[in-house]
């Protein structure tokens, strides 16, 4: 039951209590009074009828439940959806813009925190810093000598996919490190100069390194397939922070664990927390858990864009970061 102060503030849905929500949590609820569907015994459907008339305004995040047309019915008075991250494949776009529900995405709140994450994952793999970590701990330098040599990363040519927020800041990186960036996205970006592919193989023949930064669409579901990991070859690099299944993980491993590939650095996978073990051993292979947009600074900052966004639409001001779901 919220107290005196809570029950003047406005409401504001949230379905689950998903791993990002309970980081923003502390945040926003400084400031709305947060419905909570995981702590009320009814089922989600009973409870969405219960709360149907009197909900404006629901966070979602794309670790939590999708927004699905079946939910956006339950709920005809919801006005806006303030999502939590860059993506929005969790939400019914399409239903959105039938309802006239207007969305808000994570704008750049996490880009500059996933693009560290990213170049850090690239340079680990090239330079084997976590590979050579693990082999002075294990006490292999004295036993066996130096370890392999890793590569430059001046030079290299890296193919980014998805130049939105979090790529343009991959991009920025890249160059000073004396990197050639290439890039597929959606559609040319005519003020940029670097060079633009509008075939993913094409980019990866002509890449040292791929880095996945898009979106998932029906488009970009398995985009990265065995096709374009053999164009990369042998000497390639794949890095992702972008969705899950943008690559196909199964045809990566199998290139990974031949050597068709020269190594990977992965924040992301299909069936999380479920990793395929072949990747455990392969010393050319960089593993973090779904982390590459979580900074302490990113989560106050996101928190701060969730509120601002609510702010503006309970006052009847402009959105801060509306999302384009035309």
């Amino acid at each position: 039951m919220a107290d005196g102060n809570h029950s003047e503030l406005p409401t504001v849905l949230i379905l689950r209590r998903c791993p990002t929500i309970a980081l923003l949590e502390p945040i926003v609820s400084q400031k709305f009074n947060l419905l909570k569907a995981w702590d009320s015994p009814l089922p989600q459907d009973q409870f969405l009828t219960t709360h149907a008339s009197s909900v404006q305004a629901l966070i979602s995040s794309a670790d939590g439940p999708p927004i699905t047309a079946q939910i956006l019915h339950l709920l005809p008075s919801l006005k806006v959806i303030a999502t939590t991250s860059a993506v929005l494949d969790h939400v019914d776009l399409a239903e959105c813009r039938r309802r006239g529900v207007a969305v808000v995405d994570a704008g750049k709140a996490f880009a500059e925190d996933a693009a560290d994450s990213a170049v850090g994952l690239f340079i680990d793999v090239m330079r084997k810093i976590s590979a050579s970590n693990r082999y002075v701990r294990d006490g292999l330098w004295a036993t066996r000598g130096d370890y392999p040599l890793g590569s430059k990363i001046g030079g290299k040519k890296v193919g980014i996919v998805g130049l939105g927020n979090i790529g343009l800041e991959v991009a920025k990186r890249l160059e000073a490190f004396g990197c050639t960036v290439l890039y597929n996205s959606r559609s040319e970006k005519p003020s940029l100069s670097y060079q633009f592919y509008s075939n993913v193989c094409e980019l990866a023949a002509d890449s040292d390194a791929l880095i996945i930064c898009c979106a998932l669409t029906a488009e970009t579901h398995h985009m990265i397939n065995k096709e374009v990991l053999s164009a990369l070859g042998r000497e390639g690099v794949i890095v992702n922070v972008g969705r899950r299944v943008i690559i196909d993980e199964k045809e990566m491993v199998q290139c990974l664990v031949r050597g068709e590939i020269r190594g990977a650095g992965l924040d992301v996978f299909e069936n999380e927390p479920d990793v395929p073990k072949e990747l455990f051993a392969l010393d050319n292979v960089v593993l973090s858990l779904h982390q590459a947009v979580a900074t302490h600074e990113a989560i106050v900052a996101l928190g701060e864009l969730v509120t601002g966004n609510l702010e503006a639409f309970f006052s009847n001001k402009p959105l801060l970061s509306p999302a384009v779901i035309n």
